[in-house]
């Protein structure tokens, strides 16, 4: 059962955790795909300068050169596998840059790094973290890191994983009440160190010993703490973002519950737990801006508004809005809201013995209060907002305005008949224009003089049947028009 523990612990941390990319500065997934790691694919040339965002410090003084006769400061800090960094002194004076992988001094051998930070801000991270500058602690940088060494170096990183899960099921064996969550090789394969987190004082003597006639390397075991465990593997928040450990934080400090209270949240740990277990450093970061609001709102501890409608208790605060929640003991489901200089002012009558009639009167007067017109004019043009929801009226049963207004006699219209001059049509039965017509159908140049003795087909009249006259009167008419006819 304790052994699927430490499985399940195994595929978290591979997940979270790794060795590093090709070059060193990143925080990888081991797995790659022709040279490329599976993690973020960027063939560990990131961006970011010191590598997917593990405690990354931009350097704001790069762009400022020393005044003359001034000598840079002659200490580099170095950043090792996921957060552990160090500074290095540069007694050669050698020229680095942030990325540059280097050969540094350790305990015993030499240890493989990437430079972090150089120049003038090393000075304000030693400052901050109380290291003195000419301490003899501090060890030498040799020189920039060879092919050979990369080489033995990534060796070293290979061996981690599967040293961790040896470890593991070797402190399962020994009966160790304690948690392997990480394994570092140095960069020539002399020494590896063991990070565990343990509640308990534990004795790793006898887990030493196998450890080095299991890997023939030194051995060095680290207790750390669940803070410093999440920060060294890293993962995602519940805000979606990575964690802050592994980024930016560097100084833990304690989290209580009354920092929850304050900002008025709900106890559950289930939500105010980290990954590490903990309770979230995230909670002291507003802490002060809330207790600043508080100081607005008066103390209430303890004490009851008054009324002649009965005692009111407070129900709860909104620091946002400024307003306190009251109910009545006989109507605890009623929520009264009130602002901060009401109560203050029914706490002033309550000590002067005067009992208001009821609470939530200035409540009212400002919700009946009329709204102020905005003084502004509408210079987009005075559009609705819902004209695109109108539906278009349809034409389908109705002829198109266009062709109906044609249809409609126009009272305007100047082309009337004038009653005083004479029609020429007036005398004609059929109300046709007299004189020959052109045959339009015919091919050909048209001629303007028609043939009076071949009738015209295309005409549309009603009387096809019968005998029409002549248009000319004349000598030369045919035997068929020699009789009178009648006018229809």
């Amino acid at each position: 059962m304790v052994l699927n523990f430490y499985l399940s612990l195994h595929k978290t941390d591979k997940i979270m955790s790794c060795s590093g990319c090709s070059t060193g500065r990143g925080n990888h997934n081991q797995n790659t795909n022709g040279g490329i790691p599976a993690g973020c694919n960027n063939n560990g040339s990131c961006g970011t300068g010191g590598g997917c965002n593990k405690l990354n410090v931009f350097d704001w003084l790069g762009n400022m050169s020393l005044p003359d006769g001034q000598k840079a400061f002659d200490v580099i800090e170095v950043r090792f596998k996921n957060s552990r960094k160090d500074f290095f002194k540069n007694t050669n004076n050698l020229s680095f840059n942030v990325g540059d992988v280097v050969a540094v001094e350790a305990s015993p051998g030499h240890d493989i790094g990437v430079v972090s930070l150089t120049g003038e801000l090393v000075r304000l991270q030693m400052k901050k973290k109380n290291i003195n500058f000419d301490s003899e602690e501090i060890k030498k940088i040799y020189r920039k890191a060879k092919p050979q060494d990369v080489d033995k170096w990534k060796e070293a990183q290979n061996l981690e994983v599967s040293s961790m899960y040896k470890a593991r099921t070797i402190a399962l064996q020994l009966g160790l009440q304690m948690k392997l969550s990480d394994v570092e090789y140095q960069g020539d394969k002399s020494k590896a160190i063991f990070y565990y987190t343990a509640d308990e004082r534990v004795d790793f003597r006898e887990l030493i010993k196998v450890l080095a006639d299991e890997f023939k390397v030194r051995i060095e075991m680290r207790q750390i703490g669940a803070r410093q465990e999440a920060a060294r593997l890293g993962a995602i928040g519940s805000c979606g973002r990575e964690l802050c450990c592994s980024t930016w934080l560097t100084d833990f400090r304690t989290v209580s519950t009354s920092a929850a209270r304050y900002q008025q949240l709900s106890l559950n740990p289930m939500k105010l737990a980290g990954q590490c277990g903990k309770l979230k450093c995230c909670l002291n970061y507003e802490l002060d801006s809330y207790q600043d609001a508080i100081k607005e709102f008066p103390n209430v501890e303890n004490k009851r508004l008054i009324s002649q409608k009965g005692e009111a208790f407070l129900q709860k605060t909104d620091i946002f809005k400024r307003t306190m929640w009251w109910s009545y003991t006989t109507e605890r489901d009623v929520f009264i809201p009130l602002s901060i200089e009401r109560v203050k002012e029914v706490l002033e009558l309550n000590e002067k013995g005067e009992h208001p009639f009821d609470l939530a009167v200035i409540i009212k007067e400002k919700a009946t209060a009329v709204v102020k017109q905005p003084d502004f004019e509408n210079v987009v043009g005075q559009d609705s907002l819902t004209r695109f929801d109108r539906k278009k009226q349809s034409n389908k049963n109705g002829p198109h305005k266009k062709h109906a207004n044609q249809n409609k006699p126009n009272p305007n219209n100047q082309n009337k008949p004038n009653p005083n001059k004479p029609n020429p049509n007036k005398n004609n039965p059929n109300n046709k224009p007299q004189g020959p017509r052109p045959n339009q159908n015919a091919k050909g140049p048209q001629n303007n003089t028609a043939n009076t003795n071949k009738p015209n087909p295309n005409r549309n009249n009603n009387n096809k049947n019968k005998p029409r006259p002549h248009p000319n009167k004349g000598p030369n008419k045919g035997p068929e028009n020699d009789a009178p006819k009648e006018n229809p």
